[in-house]
């Protein structure tokens, strides 16, 4: 349900903060939603919530006492990295006068080898060491392999499931799942058990809905979409029509066409060439 409020005057900064940082001007520059009603100003209201416009004119409810939750645990986070980083460096005042690690490492070695005042071969003591450490490798090797298979069969369910369930690919997308999956997977990895998405730059994609959580897999991947200079070959309703043909229902001119059939071979051998293709401008006909 939308309702109104009135709108309020944003307060002006304070003397003497810090500079807002380029995400932060960003965010400022959504502007709350209004309505004029008899000559007032009123702000819009959905469940409870302001809306707020961004600067691609989408509304975003702004739930501020969920921001306020937010700031107040990262302001906890981040006292705690300061008291780590004093705690360590506190700690690496004990190593000063240390230039070369790498010799005082093997200088406690020596050290370590040293039996009743004898010096033992550094050198045979190693191999000893050496010896033992692969013997223990080789024994827990399948171990480490099979964790490894497991692992990767963890990712690939988790990433490749969230594309095949995405609800955004099936209403919004004109190009296969696997097709968006091989263009855009590359963008999303799983840490600490969850999937987490990055931009081009390698900066983790926060919710605009919900501001200082991650974005969840459909948010991201639209996010990703609309910042590709592909968007208008893999959305519907922009390059090319929902049934993936010419608007027209003809080929014309020098277009570029594929058959669904074909392009679903392709995908299943080459998905990089099948993803080209679409880059390049091709329109899947039936």
């Amino acid at each position: 349900m939308t309702r109104q409020m009135p709108a309020r005057t944003p307060r002006p900064a304070e003397p003497g903060r810090m500079p807002l940082s380029a995400d932060a001007r960003k965010d400022e520059a959504m502007k709350l939603k209004t309505v004029t009603i008899d000559g007032k100003t009123y702000a819009e209201i959905q469940d409870d919530k302001p809306v707020y416009l961004d600067d691609a004119g989408k509304e975003v409810a702004f739930d501020a006492p969920h921001a306020a939750s937010t700031i107040s645990r990262l302001n906890g986070e981040a006292k705690g990295h300061r008291e780590a980083k004093e705690a360590a460096e506190a700690a690496l005042k004990k190593f000063e006068g240390i230039t070369d690690p790498a010799a005082a490492l093997s200088a406690l070695k020596t050290v370590q080898n040293l039996d009743d005042k004898k010096l033992v071969d550094a050198g045979e003591v190693e191999k000893v060491k050496a010896a033992a450490i692969a013997a223990v490798e080789e024994k827990y090797k399948p171990v480490v392999e099979e964790r490894d298979s497991l692992k990767g069969a963890l990712h690939s369910e988790k990433i490749g499931g969230s594309f095949a369930r995405s609800k955004f690919i099936a209403e919004k997308m004109a190009v296969p799942g696997p097709m968006v999956e091989a263009t855009f997977g590359k963008h999303f990895t799983i840490e600490g058990g969850k999937l987490v998405a990055k931009d081009a730059n390698g900066n983790q994609i926060y919710s605009k809905a919900r501001p200082g959580e991650p974005a969840d897999f459909d948010e991201a991947l639209e996010a990703l979409v609309e910042t590709s200079p592909f968007r208008d070959n893999v959305l519907k309703g922009r390059g090319q029509s929902g049934g993936g043909a010419n608007g027209g229902g003809g080929t014309g001119a020098g277009a570029k066409t594929m058959t669904r059939e074909a392009f679903n071979q392709l995908n299943a051998s080459n998905p990089t060439e099948a993803a080209a293709r679409m880059a390049d401008g091709y329109t899947l006909t039936d």
